[in-house]
């Protein structure tokens, strides 16, 4: 990674991809046999099927895969970064699989990944930055639940625990000459967030790193998704709105539609405005459905009942993403959901939590069906969860459990999770495993795999 190669990997985390691939290949005519070359191509075709999610360039940028992983196997065997190098080849790749649904070339491409690295790790100890990738791996596996761990044993080597990973990537962190130390302390960050359940510590940890979001899209990205998910949404509004628009860099769609979601958490019917701008400019398939959902809400909470269906029509499945099927099982149903439970929902979801009671209150449970009645109890235990009022969350949750365990939504499985999480906050290990494992034994119909991993993520913490 020489000076010109460390320019190039900051364009290319800059998003300036055109221009990080005009200066690439300057570089390979100047410097043939530094393979550095094609270690960062490989950066640069993940951010950009990531960014478009456009899978007609897809066939085109596997046969640059295909190349790059030849000139790679061709390098030096005695350096650490021979092995290195093909891993974070393969793993980028594997995200993309995963990302189009091809799940088992995916895994492929993870156990080659994992074998390249865990044979760095014994050749080169000091070389800390084998654990960058290490441990995320290990963290990843150790957060699969029982029911999918066959198809992790079945086609990968992998093995590993949350804890371990943790280890891992701590160690790597020590290394402050890593030409890669902000990218590792910003996954070390997400680590923290989705697999070990600390989302205050993962923000501390964004929020010190001195991002520049008003110049840097993908710096806008992390520091609005760390704020929306640690419950600051103003300050995701913020970060989101100031958002960096045209220059050099690629287009980022998606940054609108996570402004459209934090307006929407504020009740704010222009919310409509960003989906609809994600849904023209992102050329993939996932979170299109999603989005026109949410579309459909912010019809919604203007009074606009006509709106609402329209725009729910449009929807019409394609995508298996979480977000994207609960959008097509809502269509499927054509029920205007209950206008106050969605507007607690979207408070509840921005960090509104008083606000959030408030709406609750307004409900007159006797009007409710079934399914609604369902979701006021999840949604007040919810609340009361955010409110701190943990005995009162507590007694919704269960109660949600009791009543819909069977049922196709995803609130019994969440309460469950959520239950668990109130026990691991307290202290209370043995009731927390309980809860995890009820969260385990439910399978809803939506967002199944999300819960689940959570849920055994909780598990291994509190064993």
């Amino acid at each position: 990674m020489t000076t010109q190669a460390q320019i190039i990997y900051n364009r290319i985390l800059a998003m300036e991809l055109d221009g990080a691939q005009s200066d690439l290949d300057v570089f390979r005519e100047r410097y043939p046999t530094n393979l550095a070359a094609e270690h960062l191509e490989s950066y640069l075709d993940f951010f950009r099927l990531y960014l478009n999610g456009d899978e007609r360039i897809d066939e085109r940028l596997s046969a640059r895969f295909d190349r790059r992983i030849d000139a790679l196997e061709d390098g030096e065997e005695s350096s650490p970064y021979f092995r290195y190098a093909l891993a974070e080849a393969r793993l980028h790749r594997s995200l993309i699989h995963l990302r189009f649904e091809r799940h088992l070339a995916a895994f492929r491409e993870l156990n080659k990944a994992h074998k390249l690295l865990r044979d760095n790790a014994k050749e080169f100890p000091d070389f800390l930055l084998t654990y960058k990738d290490l441990g995320l791996l290990h963290a990843a596996v150790g957060s699969i639940p029982p029911q999918y761990k066959w198809g992790v044993e079945l086609f990968s080597s992998l093995n590993g625990t949350i804890a371990e990973g943790r280890a891992e990537i701590a160690l790597a962190l020590s290394d402050e000459n890593n030409p890669f130390l902000l990218e590792t302390q910003v996954l070390s960050a997400f680590l923290e967030l989705h697999l070990a359940g600390e989302p205050e510590a993962a923000f501390e940890k964004i929020n010190n790193l001195g991002l520049k979001p008003k110049t840097n899209s993908l710096h806008c990205f992390i520091l609005a998704n760390l704020a929306m998910r640690s419950g600051r949404n103003d300050l995701a509004l913020r970060t989101l709105e100031n958002q960096p628009r045209g220059g050099a860099a690629e287009d980022f769609p998606y940054l609108d539609f996570m402004l459209g979601l934090a307006k929407l958490r504020t009740l704010d019917p222009t919310a409509r405005l960003y989906f609809q701008s994600f849904n023209v400019r992102y050329a993939g398939r996932h979170f299109k459905e999603e989005a026109q959902q949410k579309i459909a809400w912010a019809y919604l909470l203007g009074g606009d009942e006509e709106g609402y269906h329209k725009a729910m029509s449009r929807i019409g499945g394609g995508s298996k993403a979480g977000g994207d099927q609960n959008a097509a099982m809502e269509a499927a149903r054509h029920q205007i959901p209950q206008p106050e439970l969605l507007r607690a929902r979207l408070l509840f979801d921005g960090n509104y939590c008083t606000r959030a009671r408030a709406r609750l209150e307004k409900i007159d449970i006797s009007t409710l069906s079934e399914i609604e009645r369902l979701e006021y109890y999840y949604r007040t235990g919810r609340v009361l969860d955010g409110l701190n009022d943990y005995d009162g969350a507590l007694s919704f949750y269960l109660q949600t459990v009791r009543m819909g365990r069977d049922n196709p939504a995803f609130y019994a499985c969440k309460s469950a999770l959520q239950a668990g999480l109130i026990e691991e906050k307290r202290g209370n290990k043995e009731l927390a495993q309980k809860y995890f494992s009820d969260c385990l034994d439910i399978s809803p119909a939506e967002y199944k795999t999300g819960l689940h991993i959570l849920a055994k993520s909780g598990l291994d913490r509190v064993q």
